[in-house]
């Protein structure tokens, strides 16, 4: 689809992209309380002048051999030589992506973006869009526990030692300090302009990796995999907000330094989104089993991305409460839904050495990929969540 087309179909119907989850919410009856999070209004919105342009797979001369960085400097340089082969000037290359994409983000005009498009070494265009969480109802954080708690949805799905497995957290970052988390600070990345550590500033990923990997201790929580290695790929930033094409960044560094049989949780979603879920499946075709939360719209999955992808390495997953009874905000649909898992006031580490409860898709997908973890990724099901809006229950995973 050319970019004019493109985008005269998002301004009559703009694409939504959210963190899946729900926090503080009171009830699963009714889906008008007020306490519930909306989507903020700006989420989805088009950045102006900047696109993610990806590339036709043996386009850019990559070097096979050397780091990351160099690679990704070497994607850079072969952007802007295409800029100046077609008399563009000099143009802002901000993310280059080598391993789960061929391509950059950039700043340009829509004229310029039609040219390169046309050019037979791109395989597609895109606006980048901004994604912003909304603003939640304040958890309480309990910075003080008085000793160890074993939370319901880990109780439901089982945990055991996670000690040598190592779960990517693609969120807020992740609590460095956190005395009930195992952070590998090394591998950790920060994408966000705005921050200069995979430092969790707003909650969110903490209370993910929490439920994946908590350790099994005589303080806070456990996780799933208790005491797995989880690493921070920070690609949101305090207010929940960062663009597409930061995501994506996340996702291929994810893909170049994870090994096959890793874990990663994407607590995140929106509307549907090629280079995500293309981002999504190339890496999993490495071997590591990502967990991705199905939404929280009460919609079609297939309608959202990343949720919509289905591959051999990866688990979309649908919410359910303390009963096994289907979350009200959850998205459905199966495919792309796998596994539904606990989801509704999941209690979990936070930032700031604390711990809180939050509700949402969001939660449920930290759950299976503590169990890919120690299942090595062959989930196993104890029984269906009642009430599946689609008429296919969602099987309930398990260690």
């Amino acid at each position: 689809m050319k970019i004019r087309n493109f985008l005269s179909i998002a301004a009559i119907g703009m694409l939504l992209f959210t963190a899946c989850n729900k926090e503080e919410t009171p009830n699963l009856v009714s889906n008008e309380d007020e306490n519930l999070v909306s989507l903020d209004p700006q989420s989805g919105e088009v950045i102006e002048g900047q696109y993610v342009v990806v590339l036709n797979e043996n386009s850019a001369k990559i070097a096979t051999e050397g780091n990351y960085e160099e690679q990704v400097e070497q994607m850079k340089s072969f952007a802007k030589s295409l800029f100046r082969e077609k008399s563009a000037g000099d143009v802002e290359i901000d993310k280059a992506y080598v391993k789960a994409l061929k391509g950059f983000s950039v700043k340009m005009t829509e004229e310029v973006a039609v040219e390169i498009e046309n050019d037979s070494r791109v395989k597609y265009i895109l606006p980048d869009r901004l994604y912003v969480m909304a603003k939640p109802v304040k958890p309480t954080p309990d910075p003080d526990p008085t000793g160890q708690e074993v939370p319901y949805g880990i109780a439901r799905v089982g945990y055991g030692s996670g000690v040598g497995k190592t779960a990517w957290i693609i969120d807020t970052g992740i609590d460095l300090d956190h005395p009930d988390l195992n952070v590998d600070q090394t591998r950790g990345r920060n994408f966000i302009s705005t921050s200069k550590t995979p430092d969790d500033d707003n909650g969110h990923g903490s209370h993910c990796a929490g439920t994946v990997a908590a350790i099994d201790n005589s303080i806070g929580v456990v996780g799933v995999a208790a005491g797995a290695t989880v690493v921070p790929i920070k690609v949101l930033d305090r207010r929940g907000s960062g663009a597409y094409s930061v995501i994506i960044a996340g996702i291929d560094y994810v893909a170049n330094v994870a090994a096959a049989g890793d874990a990663a949780n994407m607590s995140l979603g929106g509307g549907a989104y090629q280079a995500i879920d293309d981002a999504v499946y190339a890496a999993s075709q490495k071997g590591i089993n990502f967990s991705l939360a199905a939404g929280n719209e009460s919609d079609d999955a297939n309608n959202h991305s990343p949720a919509r992808v289905n591959g051999p390495h990866i688990w979309t997953i649908s919410a359910m409460d303390i009963n096994d009874n289907w979350a009200y905000f959850s998205n459905y649909g199966n495919p792309p839904v796998d596994y539904c898992e606990p989801g509704y006031n999941v209690y979990s580490t936070y930032k700031g050495g604390g711990y809180t409860t939050m509700s949402g898709t969001s939660m449920a997908a930290p759950h299976m990929c503590g169990i890919l973890l120690m299942t090595n990724g062959n989930p196993r099901t104890d029984g269906y969540v009642k009430g599946d809006p689609d008429g296919n229950a969602d099987p309930i995973g398990t260690i």
